[in-house]
Protein backbone atom coordinates (compact mmCIF):
# COMPACT_ATOMS: atom_id res chain seq x y z
CA UNK A 1 0.00 0.00 0.00
CA UNK A 2 1.20 3.46 -0.87
CA UNK A 3 0.47 6.78 1.72
CA UNK A 4 0.43 10.09 0.59
CA UNK A 5 1.48 12.31 3.74
CA UNK A 6 0.17 16.31 3.27
CA UNK A 7 0.74 18.56 5.58
CA UNK A 8 -2.10 20.60 6.25
CA UNK A 9 -1.55 24.26 5.17
CA UNK A 10 2.13 23.74 5.95
CA UNK A 11 3.49 27.34 5.65
CA UNK A 12 0.50 28.92 7.43
CA UNK A 13 0.97 26.47 10.14
CA UNK A 14 4.23 26.78 10.69
CA UNK A 15 4.04 30.41 11.41
CA UNK A 16 1.09 30.08 13.69
CA UNK A 17 3.18 27.43 15.48
CA UNK A 18 5.80 30.55 15.42
CA UNK A 19 3.61 32.83 16.65
CA UNK A 20 0.62 31.44 18.47
CA UNK A 21 -0.97 34.93 18.50
CA UNK A 22 -1.63 33.82 14.78
CA UNK A 23 -4.40 30.95 15.15
CA UNK A 24 -7.44 31.27 14.60
CA UNK A 25 -6.89 34.50 12.58
CA UNK A 26 -6.98 34.60 8.42
CA UNK A 27 -3.37 34.71 7.33
CA UNK A 28 -1.80 34.32 4.30
CA UNK A 29 2.07 33.35 3.77
CA UNK A 30 3.05 35.80 0.38
CA UNK A 31 1.32 38.96 -0.91
CA UNK A 32 1.61 42.12 0.42
CA UNK A 33 -1.66 44.23 1.87
CA UNK A 34 -0.72 46.55 -1.13
CA UNK A 35 -1.65 44.12 -3.27
CA UNK A 36 1.66 42.93 -5.09
CA UNK A 37 2.55 39.18 -5.17
CA UNK A 38 0.82 36.44 -4.43
CA UNK A 39 -0.54 33.89 -2.01
CA UNK A 40 1.95 30.87 -1.39
CA UNK A 41 -0.58 28.86 1.41
CA UNK A 42 -3.63 30.60 3.27
CA UNK A 43 -4.90 29.06 6.58
CA UNK A 44 -7.94 27.58 7.46
CA UNK A 45 -8.62 30.53 8.53
CA UNK A 46 -8.59 32.36 5.19
CA UNK A 47 -10.02 29.67 3.35
CA UNK A 48 -13.34 30.80 4.95
CA UNK A 49 -13.18 33.45 3.32
CA UNK A 50 -12.46 31.60 0.11
CA UNK A 51 -8.72 32.41 -0.02
CA UNK A 52 -6.41 29.78 -2.13
CA UNK A 53 -3.10 29.77 -2.65
CA UNK A 54 -1.91 31.18 -6.70
CA UNK A 55 -4.59 33.81 -5.71
CA UNK A 56 -3.26 36.75 -6.41
CA UNK A 57 -2.79 39.03 -3.12
CA UNK A 58 -5.07 42.04 -4.36
CA UNK A 59 -8.01 39.31 -4.81
CA UNK A 60 -7.19 37.97 -1.09
CA UNK A 61 -7.52 41.03 0.95
CA UNK A 62 -10.65 42.44 -1.34
CA UNK A 63 -12.06 39.39 -0.09
CA UNK A 64 -10.87 39.81 4.13
CA UNK A 65 -9.92 43.48 4.62
CA UNK A 66 -8.73 42.28 8.14
CA UNK A 67 -6.06 39.43 6.48
CA UNK A 68 -2.21 38.94 8.02
CA UNK A 69 -0.19 38.84 5.35
CA UNK A 70 3.70 37.25 6.09
CA UNK A 71 6.53 37.06 3.68
CA UNK A 72 7.61 33.53 3.08
CA UNK A 73 10.13 32.14 5.45
CA UNK A 74 11.41 29.56 3.03
CA UNK A 75 14.71 28.14 5.10
CA UNK A 76 12.46 27.73 7.91
CA UNK A 77 9.80 26.18 6.17
CA UNK A 78 12.68 23.69 4.25
CA UNK A 79 14.10 22.51 7.74
CA UNK A 80 10.87 21.88 9.27
CA UNK A 81 10.54 19.81 5.99
CA UNK A 82 13.45 17.91 6.79
CA UNK A 83 12.37 17.26 10.19
CA UNK A 84 9.32 15.52 8.75
CA UNK A 85 10.65 13.70 6.16
CA UNK A 86 13.27 12.15 9.07
CA UNK A 87 10.27 10.93 10.76
CA UNK A 88 8.80 9.30 7.77
CA UNK A 89 12.28 7.81 6.90
CA UNK A 90 11.95 6.16 10.36
CA UNK A 91 9.05 3.52 9.13
CA UNK A 92 10.18 2.94 5.65
CA UNK A 93 13.49 4.10 3.67
CA UNK A 94 10.71 4.30 0.25
CA UNK A 95 10.04 8.13 0.36
CA UNK A 96 9.35 10.27 -2.52
CA UNK A 97 9.35 13.93 -2.01
CA UNK A 98 6.58 15.94 -3.68
CA UNK A 99 7.46 18.84 -2.40
CA UNK A 100 7.91 20.39 1.00
CA UNK A 101 5.03 19.20 2.59
CA UNK A 102 4.21 16.03 0.69
CA UNK A 103 5.41 12.89 0.06
CA UNK A 104 4.27 9.63 -0.82
CA UNK A 105 5.88 6.48 1.29
CA UNK A 106 5.79 2.70 -0.08
CA UNK A 107 5.12 0.74 3.20
CA UNK A 108 4.43 -2.75 1.80
CA UNK A 109 7.62 -4.07 3.17
CA UNK A 110 7.85 -2.31 6.68
CA UNK A 111 4.42 -3.95 7.95
CA UNK A 112 5.91 -6.91 9.84
CA UNK A 113 7.43 -3.60 12.02
CA UNK A 114 4.73 -1.18 11.85
CA UNK A 115 1.73 -3.46 11.84
CA UNK A 116 -0.90 -2.99 9.10
CA UNK A 117 -0.84 0.48 6.67
CA UNK A 118 -3.65 2.09 8.06
CA UNK A 119 -2.08 1.10 11.40
CA UNK A 120 1.50 3.23 10.04
CA UNK A 121 0.02 6.20 8.57
CA UNK A 122 -1.78 6.57 12.17
CA UNK A 123 1.18 6.19 14.31
CA UNK A 124 3.20 8.50 11.49
CA UNK A 125 0.60 11.21 11.87
CA UNK A 126 0.81 11.17 15.50
CA UNK A 127 4.71 11.28 15.63
CA UNK A 128 4.82 14.41 12.91
CA UNK A 129 2.07 16.22 15.72
CA UNK A 130 3.92 15.27 18.57
CA UNK A 131 7.45 16.34 17.28
CA UNK A 132 6.39 19.01 15.38
CA UNK A 133 3.38 20.58 16.73
CA UNK A 134 1.87 20.30 12.82
CA UNK A 135 -1.16 18.49 11.25
CA UNK A 136 -0.71 15.77 8.82
CA UNK A 137 -3.08 14.17 6.25
CA UNK A 138 -2.60 10.99 5.14
CA UNK A 139 -4.44 8.80 2.60
CA UNK A 140 -3.71 5.09 2.43
CA UNK A 141 -4.32 2.87 -0.82
CA UNK A 142 -3.29 1.02 -3.55
CA UNK A 143 -1.51 3.14 -5.87
CA UNK A 144 -0.08 7.11 -5.61
CA UNK A 145 -3.30 8.59 -7.55
CA UNK A 146 -5.80 6.96 -5.42
CA UNK A 147 -3.12 8.11 -2.27
CA UNK A 148 -3.10 11.54 -3.29
CA UNK A 149 -6.82 12.20 -3.36
CA UNK A 150 -7.87 10.65 0.25
CA UNK A 151 -5.88 12.49 1.94
CA UNK A 152 -7.20 15.50 0.26
CA UNK A 153 -10.86 14.42 1.09
CA UNK A 154 -10.86 14.90 5.15
CA UNK A 155 -9.02 17.42 5.79
CA UNK A 156 -7.39 19.29 8.05
CA UNK A 157 -6.27 16.41 10.28
CA UNK A 158 -7.65 13.60 7.72
CA UNK A 159 -7.08 9.83 7.72
CA UNK A 160 -8.55 8.17 4.47
CA UNK A 161 -7.78 4.40 3.57
CA UNK A 162 -8.93 3.08 0.47
CA UNK A 163 -9.37 -0.81 -0.21
CA UNK A 164 -8.34 -2.20 -3.66
CA UNK A 165 -11.72 -4.08 -3.36
CA UNK A 166 -13.50 -0.69 -2.95
CA UNK A 167 -12.04 1.89 -5.90
CA UNK A 168 -15.03 1.99 -8.22
CA UNK A 169 -17.16 2.97 -4.64
CA UNK A 170 -14.06 5.49 -3.72
CA UNK A 171 -14.15 7.44 -7.02
CA UNK A 172 -17.91 7.08 -8.51
CA UNK A 173 -18.76 9.87 -6.74
CA UNK A 174 -16.33 12.09 -6.92
CA UNK A 175 -16.59 15.20 -8.57
CA UNK A 176 -14.44 14.77 -12.26
CA UNK A 177 -12.16 17.80 -10.55
CA UNK A 178 -10.25 15.50 -8.24
CA UNK A 179 -8.60 13.79 -11.31
CA UNK A 180 -4.81 15.15 -12.02
CA UNK A 181 -5.03 17.58 -14.81
CA UNK A 182 -8.53 18.06 -14.57
CA UNK A 183 -8.67 22.34 -14.09
CA UNK A 184 -11.64 24.04 -14.79
CA UNK A 185 -11.27 24.41 -18.44
CA UNK A 186 -11.37 21.18 -18.93
CA UNK A 187 -14.37 20.32 -16.46
CA UNK A 188 -16.01 22.69 -18.53
CA UNK A 189 -15.48 20.95 -21.83
CA UNK A 190 -16.37 17.50 -20.18
CA UNK A 191 -19.56 19.02 -18.87
CA UNK A 192 -20.76 19.87 -22.22
CA UNK A 193 -20.37 15.66 -22.68
CA UNK A 194 -22.73 14.85 -19.60
CA UNK A 195 -19.19 14.19 -17.28
CA UNK A 196 -19.94 15.74 -13.45
CA UNK A 197 -18.13 12.66 -11.52
CA UNK A 198 -15.69 10.66 -12.02
CA UNK A 199 -18.22 7.68 -12.48
CA UNK A 200 -19.82 9.78 -15.15
CA UNK A 201 -16.00 9.75 -17.01
CA UNK A 202 -15.46 5.95 -16.31
CA UNK A 203 -19.04 5.40 -18.77
CA UNK A 204 -17.29 7.55 -21.45
CA UNK A 205 -15.23 5.16 -24.17
CA UNK A 206 -11.53 5.04 -24.75
CA UNK A 207 -11.72 6.10 -28.23
CA UNK A 208 -14.37 8.82 -27.21
CA UNK A 209 -11.61 10.26 -24.71
CA UNK A 210 -8.60 10.31 -27.14
CA UNK A 211 -11.08 12.11 -29.89
CA UNK A 212 -11.76 14.97 -27.50
CA UNK A 213 -8.26 14.76 -25.14
CA UNK A 214 -5.71 13.15 -27.51
CA UNK A 215 -3.19 11.23 -25.45
CA UNK A 216 -4.14 12.52 -22.35
CA UNK A 217 -7.38 10.70 -23.00
CA UNK A 218 -5.79 7.20 -22.45
CA UNK A 219 -4.78 8.84 -19.11
CA UNK A 220 -7.91 9.73 -17.73
CA UNK A 221 -9.61 6.68 -19.27
CA UNK A 222 -7.26 4.52 -16.77
CA UNK A 223 -6.93 6.66 -13.71
CA UNK A 224 -11.48 6.44 -13.70
CA UNK A 225 -11.06 3.42 -13.30
CA UNK A 226 -8.31 3.74 -10.43
CA UNK A 227 -5.55 2.26 -12.53
CA UNK A 228 -1.96 3.94 -11.82
CA UNK A 229 1.44 1.89 -12.22
CA UNK A 230 3.99 4.52 -11.05
CA UNK A 231 5.96 3.04 -7.99
CA UNK A 232 7.18 5.17 -5.72
CA UNK A 233 10.65 6.58 -6.53
CA UNK A 234 13.15 7.44 -3.82
CA UNK A 235 15.75 10.46 -4.55
CA UNK A 236 18.39 7.57 -3.92
CA UNK A 237 17.08 5.92 -7.22
CA UNK A 238 15.48 8.84 -9.31
CA UNK A 239 16.88 9.69 -12.63
CA UNK A 240 15.42 12.90 -12.30
CA UNK A 241 14.32 15.30 -9.40
CA UNK A 242 11.29 17.80 -9.94
CA UNK A 243 8.84 19.61 -8.48
CA UNK A 244 5.57 21.24 -10.09
CA UNK A 245 2.26 23.06 -8.89
CA UNK A 246 -0.84 23.22 -10.26
CA UNK A 247 -2.92 26.50 -9.60
CA UNK A 248 -6.44 26.64 -8.54
CA UNK A 249 -7.06 29.54 -10.81
CA UNK A 250 -5.24 29.66 -13.92
CA UNK A 251 -2.43 32.08 -14.09
CA UNK A 252 -1.60 34.88 -16.60
CA UNK A 253 0.97 36.73 -14.96
CA UNK A 254 4.68 36.06 -16.06
CA UNK A 255 6.11 37.98 -12.98
CA UNK A 256 3.82 35.68 -10.46
CA UNK A 257 4.46 32.23 -12.95
CA UNK A 258 8.62 32.93 -12.21
CA UNK A 259 7.23 33.57 -8.54
CA UNK A 260 6.37 30.01 -8.18
CA UNK A 261 9.00 28.75 -10.27
CA UNK A 262 11.56 30.31 -8.31
CA UNK A 263 10.37 28.36 -5.40
CA UNK A 264 10.17 25.05 -7.17
CA UNK A 265 14.11 25.87 -8.49
CA UNK A 266 14.96 26.00 -4.71
CA UNK A 267 13.53 23.19 -3.78
CA UNK A 268 14.87 21.13 -6.63
CA UNK A 269 18.38 22.37 -6.01
CA UNK A 270 18.17 21.84 -2.01
CA UNK A 271 16.81 18.03 -3.17
CA UNK A 272 19.49 17.68 -5.43
CA UNK A 273 22.53 19.18 -2.30
CA UNK A 274 20.34 17.35 0.23
CA UNK A 275 21.02 13.79 -1.49
CA UNK A 276 24.73 14.53 -2.81
CA UNK A 277 23.00 14.49 -6.59
CA UNK A 278 23.87 16.64 -9.63
CA UNK A 279 22.38 16.92 -13.02
CA UNK A 280 23.11 17.91 -16.55
CA UNK A 281 19.53 18.68 -18.14
CA UNK A 282 17.29 21.00 -16.41
CA UNK A 283 13.61 20.87 -17.76
CA UNK A 284 10.52 23.52 -17.45
CA UNK A 285 6.59 22.18 -17.83
CA UNK A 286 4.47 23.79 -18.65
CA UNK A 287 0.45 23.25 -18.89
CA UNK A 288 -1.70 26.00 -20.54
CA UNK A 289 -5.41 26.41 -19.74
CA UNK A 290 -6.78 24.91 -22.82
CA UNK A 291 -4.51 21.81 -21.93
CA UNK A 292 -1.53 22.12 -24.15
CA UNK A 293 1.83 21.22 -22.68
CA UNK A 294 4.99 22.17 -23.15
CA UNK A 295 8.39 20.42 -21.84
CA UNK A 296 11.58 22.61 -22.55
CA UNK A 297 14.95 21.59 -21.89
CA UNK A 298 18.48 22.88 -21.78
CA UNK A 299 21.77 20.46 -20.84
CA UNK A 300 24.88 22.03 -19.62
CA UNK A 301 28.22 20.92 -19.90
CA UNK A 302 29.15 20.12 -16.39
CA UNK A 303 26.53 18.78 -13.93
CA UNK A 304 25.43 21.06 -11.14
CA UNK A 305 23.28 21.60 -7.79
CA UNK A 306 23.62 24.96 -8.10
CA UNK A 307 20.53 27.13 -7.27
CA UNK A 308 21.46 30.15 -9.41
CA UNK A 309 22.79 28.30 -12.36
CA UNK A 310 19.38 26.28 -12.41
CA UNK A 311 17.34 28.99 -12.21
CA UNK A 312 19.01 31.22 -14.95
CA UNK A 313 18.45 28.17 -17.29
CA UNK A 314 14.78 27.77 -15.63
CA UNK A 315 14.08 31.69 -16.30
CA UNK A 316 15.27 31.66 -19.38
CA UNK A 317 13.24 28.42 -20.72
CA UNK A 318 9.81 30.08 -19.35
CA UNK A 319 10.32 33.08 -21.16
CA UNK A 320 11.18 31.20 -24.20
CA UNK A 321 7.96 29.45 -23.60
CA UNK A 322 5.26 32.14 -23.05
CA UNK A 323 7.12 34.46 -25.52
CA UNK A 324 6.00 37.42 -22.49
CA UNK A 325 2.48 37.06 -23.87
CA UNK A 326 -0.26 36.43 -21.02
CA UNK A 327 -1.68 33.02 -22.14
CA UNK A 328 -2.93 31.77 -18.41
CA UNK A 329 -1.04 28.80 -17.03
CA UNK A 330 -2.52 26.15 -14.87
CA UNK A 331 0.49 24.07 -14.20
CA UNK A 332 4.56 25.17 -13.79
CA UNK A 333 7.13 21.94 -13.48
CA UNK A 334 10.91 22.23 -12.41
CA UNK A 335 13.11 19.57 -13.03
CA UNK A 336 16.46 18.46 -13.23
CA UNK A 337 17.61 15.12 -14.97
CA UNK A 338 20.88 13.33 -16.11
CA UNK A 339 21.92 12.78 -12.65
CA UNK A 340 25.18 11.58 -11.23
CA UNK A 341 27.13 11.90 -7.94
CA UNK A 342 29.73 14.60 -7.77
CA UNK A 343 33.32 13.66 -9.14
CA UNK A 344 36.53 15.83 -9.03
CA UNK A 345 36.61 17.82 -12.28
CA UNK A 346 39.49 19.91 -14.39
CA UNK A 347 39.16 23.26 -12.84
CA UNK A 348 39.04 26.41 -15.59
CA UNK A 349 42.54 27.90 -16.51
CA UNK A 350 40.99 31.10 -17.07
CA UNK A 351 38.92 33.50 -14.91
CA UNK A 352 36.71 34.18 -17.55
CA UNK A 353 35.91 30.64 -18.77
CA UNK A 354 32.24 30.09 -17.71
CA UNK A 355 31.64 28.77 -14.34
CA UNK A 356 29.21 28.39 -11.01
CA UNK A 357 31.89 27.38 -8.38
CA UNK A 358 31.60 30.54 -6.90
CA UNK A 359 27.36 30.31 -6.88
CA UNK A 360 27.63 26.43 -5.55
CA UNK A 361 30.77 27.93 -2.50
CA UNK A 362 27.78 30.25 -1.43
CA UNK A 363 25.02 27.42 -1.86
CA UNK A 364 26.91 25.64 0.85
CA UNK A 365 27.72 28.13 2.88
CA UNK A 366 23.99 28.66 3.20
CA UNK A 367 23.24 25.51 3.34
CA UNK A 368 25.21 25.25 6.42
CA UNK A 369 24.24 28.00 8.16
CA UNK A 370 20.48 27.36 8.00
CA UNK A 371 20.63 23.84 8.32
CA UNK A 372 22.19 24.96 11.81
CA UNK A 373 20.41 28.20 12.74
CA UNK A 374 17.04 27.33 10.97
CA UNK A 375 15.65 30.93 10.69
CA UNK A 376 16.48 33.37 8.64
CA UNK A 377 20.25 33.47 9.47
CA UNK A 378 21.39 33.68 5.95
CA UNK A 379 19.30 34.15 2.83
CA UNK A 380 19.62 35.58 -1.17
CA UNK A 381 17.75 38.80 -2.37
CA UNK A 382 16.03 36.13 -5.23
CA UNK A 383 14.44 34.27 -2.43
CA UNK A 384 12.21 36.65 -1.29
CA UNK A 385 9.89 34.66 -3.25
CA UNK A 386 6.34 35.88 -4.37
CA UNK A 387 6.96 39.36 -3.97
CA UNK A 388 8.97 40.22 -7.30
CA UNK A 389 6.59 42.64 -8.02
CA UNK A 390 7.87 44.66 -4.78
CA UNK A 391 11.51 44.20 -5.79
CA UNK A 392 10.63 45.43 -9.66
CA UNK A 393 8.93 49.03 -8.12
CA UNK A 394 11.49 50.18 -5.71
CA UNK A 395 14.41 51.53 -6.94
CA UNK A 396 17.64 49.23 -7.73
CA UNK A 397 14.94 46.44 -8.79
CA UNK A 398 15.19 44.10 -11.26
Amino acid sequence: MILHVDMDAFYASVEERENPTLKNRPLIVGGTRTGRGVVAAANYAAREFGIHSAMPARRAFQLCPSLISIRPRMEIYSSVSREIQQIMFRFTPEVEPLSLDEAFLDVRGCTHLFGPPIEIARKLKETILSETELVASVGVAPNKFLAKIASDLDKPDGLVFVDSSSVREFLDPLPVGRIWGVGRSTQSVLSQHGVATIGDLRNLSRPALTSIFGSYGDRFYQLARGIDERRVIPDRQAQSISHERTFVEDMSDVELIECWALELTDQVSRRLRRNKLRGKTVSLKIRFSDFQTLIRSHTVDRPTDCTQTIWKITQDLIRQATKGQPRPVRLIGVGVGHLARPQKVQQTLFEDEPTDVRSEVLDDVRDRIQDRFGTQSLGRASGLLHNISDRRSQPGGE
